[in-house]
């Protein structure tokens, strides 16, 4: 009777174990949208900080972490978007007419830029991962409603990408790439790495540009940036901004610096626009009312 009762009892154990390790999953997924965040105000974690800066290495090991898969990940998609460079390519030379149209003077510049355009497919692929590993680094320290927030924005982070990605390639370069051609009456004929250098950077930074209101809108609903200071200091973010333009637009004729300023200084206002509205829904700042608020 002693060894049937230890049988027994090895097998509820065995199947006690079994179920908690099949529920595991779905109860941290559950943890994850309704446990909040241990509240404490910034300036005690920035005193623990200053005593103990041992403790950084906690959350510097876990953003080790989630870098590194990232990476990973970005490195194994790059190598799988070779098979899509010949479509790429002929996309991005469509503006000046073709592949044709690009002349290379080094044997090894054809390779080049088929890891260039490798690496900008790869990262627009691997994006809504990137977006998901750095969310899931801060979204301990994030409210259960922030955290549901956080996942849906995730859809509208590629989608914006793509949205700043496309106004660069259908309105900036048909009006840029004629004038730098073409420039002073000297016809030129440009290198495949000079010219894909230049479409994949106006690409990528406008669609990292797009992603301006999203971020504004995450931050004001944190309460790390204030609505209001958008709206006073607006004069001054369109004098930065026409600097800025000045600075990275490739020509220097007004035509091509204004087609830069016009949607960076919608973006700015759309982005003051939203975190009004972040603000609104949630309109206290101090902890008890941010989890009264769920953010």
């Amino acid at each position: 009777m002693t060894a049937l009762r230890q049988l027994r009892h090895r097998l509820h154990e065995r199947w006690r174990r079994f179920g908690e390790a099949l529920t595991r999953p779905f109860r941290a997924v559950w943890a994850f949208f309704t446990e909040p965040p241990q509240e404490r105000p910034m300036d005690q974690v920035l005193e623990e900080a200053i005593r103990h800066p041992e403790s950084l290495w906690v959350h510097l090991d876990a953003l080790r972490r989630h870098v590194a898969r990232a990476v990973v990940v970005y490195v194994i998609v790059a190598f799988a978007s070779l098979a899509l460079v010949p479509q790429t390519l002929a996309f991005l030379a469509a503006p000046i007419g073709g592949v044709e149209h690009l002349q290379a003077i080094e044997v090894t510049e054809p390779i080049g830029v088929s890891m260039r355009v490798a690496l900008l497919v790869a990262f627009v692929l691997t994006l809504p991962y990137i977006y998901l590993e750095l969310f899931f680094f801060v979204a301990p320290g994030l409210y259960p409603r922030t955290r549901v927030l956080g996942l849906f924005l995730m859809p509208l982070v590629l989608a914006l990408f793509l949205a700043g990605m496309a106004f660069a390639y259908r309105f900036f370069l048909p009006v840029a790439l004629p004038f730098l051609l073409n420039f002073m009456g000297i016809p030129a004929v440009p290198r495949p790495a000079s010219y894909i250098r230049f479409v994949t950077t106006m690409l990528f930074w406008s669609g990292l540009a797009f992603e301006y209101p999203l971020v504004i809108f995450v931050l004001a609903r944190m309460g790390w940036v204030q609505a209001r200071a958008l709206w006073k200091h607006w004069r001054i973010a369109v004098v930065a901004i026409a600097v800025l333009a000045a600075f990275i637009t490739p020509t220097v004729d007004p035509l091509n610096m204004l087609l830069i300023m016009g949607p960076l200084i919608a973006l700015y206002f759309i982005g003051a626009v939203l975190a009004t509205i972040a603000q609104r829904k949630a309109p206290g700042h101090s902890p008890s009312a941010r989890k009264e608020e769920g953010v």
